[in-house]
């Protein structure tokens, strides 16, 4: 339910921009205060959206310097997420480990170093893609230290047991369920020995045979091919084997019980046929433009580029104008749900709406890129962006909506019920706050105006002059240097 994590996600976000009770102090652009009930410090930015602090949720706080510079610390002040112009850097630890990565290429993972407590996974490991591998587990057998293309060994890694090389490509040697295939140099002249034997002279010919299990032959790689793959060892006895042939591109057949997969003049003209573990049938003319498929539960017309609709395992997608328009409807046993693109991602809207209560109010997220995006989660929180370049892509990202979505938002609206919204432009330069009868309006440190059912205060420049009325006050009167207290510390209430 990845669209119901996003909308906790902006539920938190909006919770943190506009909370009951609270209060603002705007010196734009040098700073921007919201405060709690109690007249602590929730959160403030400053230099515009550049500086920052708010809390996160789990009884954390995120800060620092967009883009430059983001860190999410704990109750106990311990940074457990760091970013520097994200996503070149990333920082992430816990109580006993930590990780950080350069662009997902340079790559640590560690313990952190002063722990007393013994730990079981003392695991290290160091990667410089593609060239240097390294991971060090306190033990010889599964420790591992590699130079790419130079020399060295990996173990228990891009689903291998072992890989081994010396000056690749001339030597290169691959371990996995017990069979060991070497290549001298790699890829042309390959043997293979232990649980399985083989033989390859890439790209003329090769054949790999794993007993009881499968025997694989390529001829003019990847023109031929002839497979047959066993059934799995918890299969009835008696099912036929799997059988895999082809010479592209005039004809390929996939064969198994129940299942057949036959094209000519690949990957045209063809057919497919099912009859277990579900009946289908599918024609394909000139594929992929002309497809027509029938079966249970299944079903494809596709007349392409002009329109198509499949049904498929509960999923129910329509093209009209490929890839102008695409609809897409499915549910569970909860949620009914329908996405709608227009050029895949200029225009994206999904709603959602609850099964076993229709009369409830849908949720919904739309994006047009880049110009605004808005959400609704159906119970009263709203929230409105405009400009929005990133959040149609990284819904759920965390550290990409504290780096760089602030940076683009000139004007921003969050509601949380009828009587409770807030909306703020140029990066809070322009402010409205409006919590059942309390209303207040920012423009800078400027003008300010703030008032409840019984008080009423209207200040021009933070406090200079300006003029109010106190509860009880019959009249407002006049002011001058009449500044509001200063703040209290930054609160530390759970958001």
């Amino acid at each position: 339910m990845k669209f119901l994590r996003t909308l906790a996600v902006i539920g938190c976000l909006a919770a943190n921009l506009t909370r009951a009770g609270g209060e603002e102090r705007n010196f734009w652009p040098v700073k921007v205060d919201q405060l709690d009930a109690a007249g602590h410090i929730r959160s403030w930015e400053a230099a515009g959206p550049l500086i920052f602090d708010h809390p996160a949720p789990e009884n954390s706080r995120v800060g620092g310097v967009r883009p430059l510079y983001v860190r999410t610390w704990d109750a106990n002040g311990m940074i457990t997420e760091a970013s520097a112009v994200y996503p070149i850097f990333i920082y992430r630890a816990d109580s006993d480990r930590y990780r950080w990565s350069v662009f997902n290429l340079i790559n640590r993972d560690g313990r952190k170093h002063g722990e007393t407590i013994y730990r079981a996974d003392r695991t290290e490991s160091f990667d410089v893609w593609p060239f240097y591998f390294s991971r060090n587990t306190g033990s010889r057998e599964s420790s591992y230290r590699a130079l790419f293309p130079i020399g060295g060994t990996i173990k228990d890694r891009f689903t291998f047991d072992r890989l081994s090389w010396v000056i690749w490509p001339l030597y290169f040697r691959t371990e996995k369920q017990g069979a060991t295939t070497t290549s001298v140099p790699w890829p042309f002249l390959r043997v293979t020995r232990g649980a399985e034997h083989g033989f390859a002279l890439w790209p003329l010919f090769g054949w790999k045979d794993r007993p009881e299990r499968f025997h694989r032959t390529f001829y003019l790689w990847p023109l031929g091919w002839n497979n047959t793959v066993q059934p799995p060892e918890d299969a009835p006895a008696g099912i036929a084997p799997t059988r895999q042939v082809g010479f592209l591109p005039f004809y390929t057949r996939d064969q198994s019980p129940g299942y057949i997969n036959e094209n000519y003049g690949w990957p045209f003209f063809g057919y497919t046929d099912r009859t277990v573990p579900y009946r289908y049938h599918e024609t394909r003319y000139f594929w992929p433009f002309f497809v027509q498929g029938r079966g249970d539960g299944y079903y494809v017309n596709r007349w392409g580029p002009f329109y198509t609709h499949s049904v498929m395992k509960g999923t129910d997608k329509r093209w009209f104008m490929w890839p102008l328009v695409k609809r897409t409807h499915w549910a569970d046993s909860r949620i009914d749900q329908t996405k709608t693109q227009f050029l895949w991602f200029l225009y994206f809207s999904i709603e959602q709406r609850s099964v076993t209560n229709p009369q409830a109010a849908p949720a919904d997220r739309t994006h047009v890129w880049p110009f605004f995006s808005k959400w609704d989660n159906g119970a009263g929180r709203k929230q409105f962006q405009l400009l929005s370049p990133f959040d149609e892509f990284f819904p759920t990202n965390e550290e990409m909506r504290n780096s760089w979505t602030p940076l683009f938002a000139l004007y921003r609206s969050d509601t949380s019920g009828p009587e409770n919204r807030r909306w703020s432009a140029l990066w809070s330069a322009v402010t409205w706050r409006r919590d059942g009868p309390e209303r207040e309006f920012h423009l800078g440190p400027l003008f300010s105006l703030q008032s409840d059912a019984v008080q009423k205060r209207v200040a021009i420049g933070s406090g200079l002059f300006g003029w109010k009325r106190d509860p009880g006050a019959a009249r407002s009167r006049l002011f001058m240097f009449d500044f509001p207290a200063k703040p209290r510390r930054l609160s530390t209430a759970s958001p």
